[in-house]
């Protein structure tokens, strides 16, 4: 049973992204008190270690990806519901607290959720240097916006002033 450390075979910062994220949804909504998210945050942090212990593959990252996805799709997430339980909160007050629809993808290196079937996905966390160059096509909320701004180009700014 050897202990090789790998680049970072941890998933600390990853699942804290996540844990951060869904409290923070909590938080925003005023019914949950600081003392309370904290309880549900840890609760929800050991309840994903334990979950993703044997899925968490850092040189295959997209490796169990589908396993790791929390996911609220007019059904609560189970491991969400579990840590809310700890706290009290009852699964239609999670409802209301929560998107009735969204998709949160941990990932080694990589923690990016959606909200809504067809929203933007967004990246919480990542990871510097870690990544291939090639990011999956998928773009963070920053660049989508500056896509759908329609600016002239620069080379056209340049031929009107010249």
């Amino acid at each position: 049973h050897s202990h090789r450390r790998g680049p970072r075979a941890d998933m600390v910062p990853e699942i804290a992204a996540a844990v951060g994220f869904v409290s923070g949804l909590l938080r925003t909504r005023g019914c949950v008190s600081e003392q309370q998210l904290q309880v549900f945050s840890g609760a929800l942090r050991e309840a994903l270690t334990e979950h993703y212990k044997h899925h968490w593959f850092p040189e295959k990252p997209f490796k169990g990806s589908g396993y790791r996805c929390i996911r609220i799709n007019h059904k609560m997430d189970p491991i969400i519901s579990k840590a809310a339980s700890h706290i009290g909160l009852s699964l239609p007050q999670l409802y209301q607290l929560l998107p009735s629809e969204l998709t949160l993808w941990v990932d080694p290196y990589e923690v990016s959720y959606r909200i809504g079937e067809d929203g933007s996905i967004c990246v919480l966390y990542e990871a510097a240097a870690a990544k291939a160059p090639s990011s999956y096509g998928m773009l963070t909320c920053k660049n989508q916006m500056m896509l759908g701004r329609t600016s002239p180009s620069k080379n056209y700014i340049m031929t009107v002033s010249s």
